[in-house]
Parts: C-alpha cells; structure tokens; sequence
C-alpha cells in the first residue's frame, strides 16, 4: 500500500479502517477500528512530543500495520511534512536530511548505527520513538549519549499504536514508561497490565505482559510519576520448569552479547518438569554455545535442548514469534511429546 492508497482510503466516508496484527504470539488477524480512536491517538502522541506543524516526519515502515499507518495519521492531524521511504533495514540511506520526527523498529536502528552517514542523520533526529520490539541493554547504552530525544515505546494494535513512552537517554532516561495523557494502567490478579484509554479504546485492555507498577517514594506522587510502569515479560512466555517460573525474555537478555549467533529461547513439555528450556541458534556448532549457557545461566535456567535452525521465527515487525518457536519445537522433538 502506498501513501496515497491509504490517504484515499481514509478519505473514505467509512467510519472504520481495517489494521492487521503482527502475530508476534500466534497468527496474525485483522480487526476493525475507528478513524476517530487514530486521531485521537495521533494528537496524543504529537501532545507528547510537543510537534507542530510544518515539522518533519519519516514514514519507513511498513502502511500493512499499525506503525506506518499511524504515522501518516499523525502528518494529517498536525500537519506534519511527511518523508516517505521504501521499508527496509536502513531508511536513512538514501534521504538527504534527517527528519524531525522518526517512529522505527530495533533493527532499523541497529542497522543505522553501523553505517557513519545514517548514524550521523541518526543523531540529527529531534525525536526518534522506538517500537514493535524490546530495545536492548547494548543498543540502550549507544543511544544513551544521543544529543535528542529517544524514546522507547509501549503499545498493540489494539490501543492505535503506543500507549506509553520511557526515555532512553538525557537526564529524564528510566526504565519506567510514562503513559500518554488520559491513559490509566494496572495490574489484574495475575500481574498482567491493564489499559484504560478511553479516547483510544471503548473498553479496557488485558494483555499478556506482566508488569510492576511504580510506587512513588512520596505520599503525594507527582503527577508524572502515576501510573508509571514497566514490562517484565509476556504470561505466554513463562515457562513452568518443576514449579520454578522463568521468564524467557530474562534469560535472553541474560545471554545478551554472550553469544555470537542469533538466538531465540522456548520451550518443550517435559515429562519430569512439566515444561523446559530450549535454546534456538542460527548456528550447528552447539558445544561453545553449551559451555557459554552453562557458565552464564543459574542451573534451572541452563537449557535442555539446543536446536539448530536456519532462521529464527520472527514476525514481519522484528519481534520473536514465540507461538512458531513453540510449534517448531514441538515438530522437531514431536516423538518425545
């Protein structure tokens, strides 16, 4: 879909438009949503960023999803000059100034990092939000010294893109995300978030991530600081280990710069434990990747299974598919289940 495809198609008289998931836990879908809830969450975020019109904004994702989509929502409602690039892996490449505003996924980022004439556009970038997948300790760390600001951000395509940002760098840099304005969280009685945004959403939205949320040292929290929160993991991608619970994105970025390949943690069923850890690798040479995971990881941690494969399951935006991870899995080792 182009530009010009999805403005006609929002001109439309249609109080709707259709948006697809990622599938990033199980296929993707498509749903239907209301171009009113867009713009809402379109002002929400230009609000944030404090953007105005006549200022820049870089389209290099994809207009199948809510990302790309969002962005052109955003350049109607404020007025924003809207730089459109192909999506690819470094949407820097081949634009001659750096925008004022740019939305990209993880590895778009790592990917202009690598390369000095997209890094330099990179740094330029007065408010660079990244989305569609965890930002890394690593990259963190590089974007920590950025001169402007850089954002992480928390959302679905169920709540019209993110619903919350955290700073990565400058002095207001945190681990919490700060929810947008009219956006209200909390935690169900399984620890999962829970999202209040009315503007954007007609009803509240239980998702999968576990989460804590921040307790203010004062009495009076600063307005701020409430509902601040973060993200510990996904209830899906617990794995239930002779009653021990272990979180797969923590043992993921406990093998962070560790290893020298991709990887990918999942699980099988296990008849003594219920449920076990398996190490996926785009690599066939396991023994090193053993003795590292043996030497980083508590015992409980430490995989049963090392499975080697030529590419890790990975939706459209970037994220691991952890439910084809479970299922490819499960083909490979289908004679012990």
């Amino acid at each position: 879909m182009t530009v010009q495809e999805f403005i006609t198609e929002w001109d439309r008289p249609s109080e709707m438009l259709q948006v697809h998931t990622s599938g990033s836990t199980g296929e993707p879908k498509t749903i239907a949503v209301e171009k009113k809830r867009m713009e809402a969450s379109a002002r929400m975020t230009c609000d944030f960023l404090g953007l105005k019109s006549g200022d820049s904004a870089l389209l290099c994702m994809s207009l199948d999803y809510i990302g790309g989509k969002m962005m052109v929502v955003r350049s109607l409602v404020r007025n924003l000059r809207l730089i459109s690039v192909e999506p690819s892996g470094h949407p820097l490449r081949n634009i001659s100034e750096a925008p004022t505003f740019a939305a990209m996924v993880p590895l778009q980022v790592y990917n202009s990092l690598k390369v000095l004439e997209e890094r330099k556009k990179l740094l330029q970038i007065k408010h660079l939000i990244i989305g569609g997948g965890a930002v890394d300790e690593v990259m963190a760390e590089t974007l920590k010294s950025f001169p402007h600001a850089v954002w992480s951000t928390y959302g679905m395509t169920e709540t019209l893109s993110h619903i919350a940002m955290r700073r990565l760098n400058g002095p207001q840099a945190s681990v919490w995300y700060q929810p947008l304005e009219h956006v209200q969280v909390h935690l169900n009685n399984e620890g999962c978030l829970v999202i209040e945004a009315p503007a954007i959403c007609s009803e509240p939205v239980v998702t999968n991530d576990l989460a804590e949320l921040f307790i203010p040292k004062a009495d009076i929290p600063d307005a701020n600081e409430a509902h601040m929160f973060r993200i510990l993991g996904r209830k899906d991608s617990v794995i239930n280990s002779g009653g021990i619970k272990i979180q797969m994105e923590d043992v993921e970025r406990k093998l962070q710069g560790k290893l020298q390949c991709a990887y990918q943690v999942s699980k099988a069923v296990d008849e003594k434990f219920g449920e076990t850890v398996v190490l996926l690798v785009e690599s066939t040479d396991i023994a090193p990747i053993k003795a590292i995971c043996e030497q980083e990881l508590p015992k409980y941690w430490q995989p049963r299974f090392y499975l080697s494969i030529d590419q890790l399951p990975m939706t459209e935006n970037g994220k691991p598919a952890r439910a084809k991870a479970i299922d490819i899995v499960r083909e490979y080792f289908a004679d012990e289940f």
